[in-house]
């Protein structure tokens, strides 16, 4: 899965840390995530789509791998 984490931190000025503590998981898992190492959970998906008061899809994109 593809996704945006990354242009909507640094557009939000946030270090992986901060958005970690925001979204109650480490700063590992958002570098996994960004990294594209890692899928985030449907919950912390939306956690994620929340904080930055979008859509899921706009973060996320399903490539079907």
């Amino acid at each position: 899965m593809e996704n945006e984490l990354k242009v909507y931190r640094a557009k939000h000025d946030l270090t992986q840390e901060a958005l970690a503590t925001e979204v109650g998981v480490t700063r590992q898992t958002i570098n996994a995530i960004e990294a594209e190492r890692y899928d985030p959970s449907l919950e912390l998906a939306f956690k994620l789509a929340e904080h930055f008061e979008c859509s899921i899809e706009d973060l996320f994109t399903y490539t079907g791998e």
